[in-house]
């Protein structure tokens, strides 16, 4: 798997925040949007894989 680039603009507020966020992780910015971008991504294909398997086990037996 290769590699993008990805250019955000965000308001000086907004950047200020992740600045924080990330030096208390001991983080870069990028790399702390980044894993937080992960995080999220698998956040919702786990809640995906877990409604498709309630749905799959709660469907009427043919």
């Amino acid at each position: 798997m290769g590699s993008g680039v990805l250019s955000l603009r965000v308001d000086g507020e907004l950047l200020e925040r992740l600045r924080q966020h990330a030096a208390k992780r001991g983080m870069s910015v990028q790399d702390y949007v980044v894993r937080t971008l992960i995080r999220e991504d698998f956040d919702e294909r786990f809640k995906t894989s877990v409604d498709e398997t309630a749905r799959f086990y709660a469907a009427p037996p043919l």
